[in-house]
């Protein structure tokens, strides 16, 4: 699994918990929804600004964004 791939997982996955729509996550960051869409599906890479407007937003910090994200990598590539 790319790394783009398990993040966008990730993502989804803390904002459907959140109770985010991708719109009121976007707006929240001052992204674009399409760009939210687009890191859920894998199809963009974030930037560390990007990461860290994310983590505020859902008020879940950075790291346990990214540890999420490497533990699903970890976890794929033992499959």
């Amino acid at each position: 699994m790319k790394p783009e791939e398990a993040f966008g997982i990730v993502l989804k996955r803390a904002r459907t918990n959140k109770g985010f729509s991708q719109e009121q996550l976007a707006l929240s960051c001052d992204l674009d929804r399409t760009f939210i869409s687009m890191l859920e599906r894998g199809q963009r890479q974030p930037s560390l600004t990007t990461i860290l407007a994310i983590s505020s937003s859902l008020r879940t910090p950075a790291d346990q964004l990214i540890k999420l994200t490497t533990d699903l990598i970890d976890e794929n590539s033992q499959n």
